[in-house]
């Protein structure tokens, strides 16, 4: 319920703190005295449009808080949770509207969005006047609060689990589908390609290797005439390698004869041979060592370039080509697995298909049902308020299958016998209107309502029985849920719990402001008397403002 509003330079409220009760509040006071405002106000903590008009004359700014007591379970605190803000078992809602037209929004304490204050402000309080256009004349709700009025809630959620799951599996179903037409008409590609690859045999690596392969050949190639030339020059009859031993030879028998002579020649000769030898040694080995098939070549540079072929016409890198191998393998087992696949995901659809569609059918006669039962509850309540000719109707179609079932639900009114029925903005007056609200608001009683009504003169064009009617509907709703009611007719005045006299005066500096304080016993009689007599008070009004104050009090008991 609303606890508290604190408003601070809003029209002509310069400061203001109300404390409101459980039961049936009303707000009375002369007309011009500020109640518009005060709904005004409330408003703008509850996320309407913020305007710069709404701050009092020589303000900077205006704020408005408001302060709710609620159960720790009321949906307000799993919106805070979506929104990972903080509930801690309060709820707060402050709005500080600017002159310059600039907006900011606080819930507890934390800076949000209008458009969450507003989603949590409708989870909180209802604003209903004469000419509401919400709940009432909002079909989108009227499935909401019929099946809030015959307890659904469980069946409609199960419908909506089995929605889900039907159309989980329709989509599996489809996107399977899709693959398997797909692959299908890719299917001769896909052989092909698979063969191209299976032939090839691609391995990871084997690119780098081909190609360090390749150019160890293509060097030992160019290296080759050079060293068969070495060999040549070594090898060759004319060598001085036989003439260079032969010297060394008949050196060697001269040596004992002139050493000092003999032998300094016969060292380096000798080196030299030596090294002659290494030479022809390693012009061998690298022979050895360059020795290759040509056709081996031919073989390197054939398996090198065709795979970098099939990874062109394939538009990959050739490291890839085995994992798209194994990707044309895996669509054409898709393929060939897709036809009992599709068959079984084609059954599960088949089957969650039918599970919705008989708990939506389900659904649908027990809306028909509460359709019945709510039409006929709001019709007890319409001869008291002067609609003793009017029929309601709960007009149950059939549409579209979805979360919500396969109904559509408006409420319809006649208004005068033989005619037509027909939505209820289109058909019921303006007072009408507000008699039809009151009557199924009072027929769902606290189901389907936020835990705060606020009615704004509904009883406007009315006076003595629907008005005591309409008192009586008020308080009635107020054991279920907290009624707040802007009114001028003492007969649902006499009804409230709480009363609250809203006045206008002339401060200090000139200035017009509007004050609220809460009346009882002798000050609430008055009240009552002046909203019977007028702007003169008689003791006739007084006197009837007791016994009606009386009366209502006798009627509760």
């Amino acid at each position: 319920m609303l606890a508290h509003l604190s408003i601070r330079d809003i029209v002509l409220i310069r400061r203001l703190d109300i404390t409101f009760e459980p039961g049936l509040s009303v707000l009375t006071g002369e007309t011009g005295a500020g109640k518009s405002i005060l709904l005004d106000a409330l408003s703008l903590a509850l996320g309407a449009r913020g305007d710069a008009a709404l701050v009092r004359e020589g303000a900077r700014e205006g704020q408005v808080t408001a302060m709710f007591d609620l159960p720790p379970d009321h949906e307000a605190f799993r919106i805070l949770a979506e929104e990972s803000l903080p509930g801690d078992g309060e709820m707060i809602l402050r709005r500080v509207q600017g002159a310059d037209g600039r907006s900011r929004v606080f819930i507890n304490d934390q800076p949000a969005s209008v458009a969450l204050m507003r989603r949590i402000g409708r989870s909180l309080v209802e604003i209903h006047g004469q000419h509401d256009e919400r709940a009432l004349v909002d079909t989108d709700r009227h499935r909401d609060l019929l099946d809030a009025w015959a307890d659904l809630g469980d069946l409609v959620a199960r419908t909506g689990d089995a929605w889900t799951q039907w159309r989980a599996a329709e989509r599996d179903l489809a996107a399977l589908r899709a693959r398997v037409e797909d692959n299908a008409r890719e299917a001769e590609f896909l052989h092909a390609s698979l063969d191209e690859l299976d032939r090839l045999g691609p391995r990871q690596g084997e690119e780098e290797e081909l190609a360090e392969r390749r150019a160890a050949m293509m060097r030992a190639e160019k290296m080759a005439g050079e060293i068969g030339d070495a060999e040549a020059l070594i090898a060759r009859s004319d060598s001085p390698v036989a003439e260079l031993s032969a010297l060394l030879r008949r050196l060697s028998r001269k040596a004992p004869d002139a050493p000092e002579l003999i032998d300094p020649i016969l060292a380096p000769l000798d080196e030299a041979l030596v090294s002659l030898d290494a030479v022809q040694e390693a012009i061998s080995a690298a022979l050895r060592a360059m020795e290759f098939d040509p056709g081996e070549l031919e073989a390197a540079e054939s398996r090198l370039f065709a795979p970098r072929a099939a990874a062109r016409k394939h538009h990959v890198p050739v490291e890839e080509l085995p994992a798209l191998r194994d990707r044309f393998a895996a669509a054409l087992e898709e393929l060939d697995a897709g036809e009992e696949r599709l068959g079984s995901l084609a059954e599960a659809a088949r089957v969650a298909r039918q599970a919705y569609e008989a708990l939506a059918s389900e659904l649908s006669e027990a809306r028909r049902r509460a359709a019945k039962g709510l039409a006929a509850a709001v019709m007890q309540e319409l001869p008291a308020l002067r609609l003793e000719k009017a029929e309601f109707f709960v007009e149950c179609r059939e549409e579209a299958p979805s979360a919500q079932g396969i109904d559509g639900i408006e409420f319809m009114v006649r208004t005068n016998p033989g005619s037509r029925p027909g939505p209820m903005m289109k058909v019921a007056s303006g007072g009408e209107l507000s008699r039809f609200l009151l009557a199924r608001k009072v027929a769902l009683a606290d189901r389907g309502s936020a835990p705060t009504l606020v009615f704004d003169e509904i009883d406007t064009g009315v006076g003595g029985a629907v008005a005591d009617a309409i008192g009586q509907r008020l308080a009635r709703l107020a054991d279920k849920v907290q009624v707040l009611s802007v009114t001028h007719a003492p007969q649902v005045a006499a009804r409230a719990s709480t009363h609250l006299l809203i006045s206008k005066s002339v401060d200090a500096d000139g200035f017009a402001v509007t004050a609220v304080q809460r009346i009882e016993d002798h000050s609430r009689s008055e009240e009552i008397a002046r909203m019977l007599a007028g702007a003169t008070v008689t003791d006739e009004a007084r006197a009837a403002a007791r016994r009606l104050l009386a009366d209502t009090l006798t009627d509760s008991d």
